[in-house]
């Protein structure tokens, strides 16, 4: 939950533009020092939020609304 917060956090402040691509779970699981699962999961928070969406071989992106 912590880093689903963090990441709407930083859309909110602009910081992550909308329709930007987020880089992928494994990079981002580095980025932000936690398990490739734990991003898995907030990922997962972040699309029933309707904040990102994942387009198949595309990647996920923050939406646009």
């Amino acid at each position: 939950m912590q880093v689903a917060d963090y990441i709407e956090a930083q859309v909110k402040a602009g910081k992550i533009s909308r329709g930007q691509r987020l880089p992928s779970e494994r990079d981002m699981g580095e980025q932000y020092g936690v398990a490739y699962q734990t991003i898995r999961r907030a990922m997962r928070e972040l699309r029933e939020r309707g904040l990102v969406e994942s387009v198949l071989g595309k990647g996920t992106f923050i939406t646009k609304k």
